[in-house]
């Protein structure tokens, strides 16, 4: 049975509102933080879960939300630089908590221990956003460009690739196994993929949710 889990996301666009979705459908509490009023109201409509009208960035606004009781939060306003300055603010008001800025550009190497995973909304959608949050299950290991990703993915015990070797599995056009996670070697026909192992992939945007698929079930 999965842990229920409590997330925090600032911005309830069309990102943060499908990332709130997929997280209560998973049966996670979500609170979400949203500074256009009319915004607030539609979704509050939407019966998600509580949501705060302000300036996310605000330490007073991040305090409502409590922070330490949350497991994530994800920064998915429409600005990288916003998004950047959420995940610092609730670092330094909860240090152990996870981050996850949603960003247009590179996230700056001086803001790796407080960004955690970045989410590159042209290739990414909510639903990634919410795997993200809940596990290590996907994983944007490379800043990739507008076509291409590098992701790191874990075998779900019921996915379609579990327990075949690499030779036996059809992965779509546009999609390359490059590795195991422990990179020691590069994949090769016979390599096997296992349950709850993870595999690194270089995988064009427009087969993501594909190859997402086939690894998770």
């Amino acid at each position: 049975m999965t842990q229920t889990k409590r997330f925090v996301i600032a911005g309830g666009g069309r990102v943060g509102l499908q990332t709130a979705e997929n997280l209560t459908e998973q049966g996670h509490e979500v609170l979400l933080i949203e500074s256009d009023e009319d915004r607030v109201e539609e979704l509050s409509d939407a019966y998600l879960g509580p949501v705060i009208h302000g300036d996310a960035t605000s330490q007073s606004i991040l305090r409502q939300a409590d922070l330490p009781d949350a497991d994530a939060i994800a920064a998915l306003t429409d600005k990288t630089e916003t998004n950047t300055e959420i995940c610092m603010t609730a670092h330094y008001l909860a240090p152990s908590i996870r981050t996850l800025a949603r960003s247009e550009t590179r996230t700056e190497q001086e803001h790796d221990e407080v960004v955690d995973a970045t989410l590159l909304p042209q290739s990414l959608s909510g639903d990634h956003a919410a795997d993200m949050l809940t596990g290590e299950e996907i994983r944007t290991l490379v800043f990739p460009t507008a076509d291409l990703d590098i992701v790191e993915l874990t075998v779900a015990e019921s996915a379609p690739v579990a327990g075949h070797r690499l030779d036996e599995v059809a992965l779509p056009s546009g999609s390359l196994l490059i590795s195991t996670s422990d990179r020691e070697a590069l994949a090769g026909p016979e390599t096997m993929l296992e349950p709850s192992e993870q595999y690194i992939l270089a995988v064009e945007s427009d087969v993501v949710d594909e190859v997402v698929n086939l690894f998770r079930g």
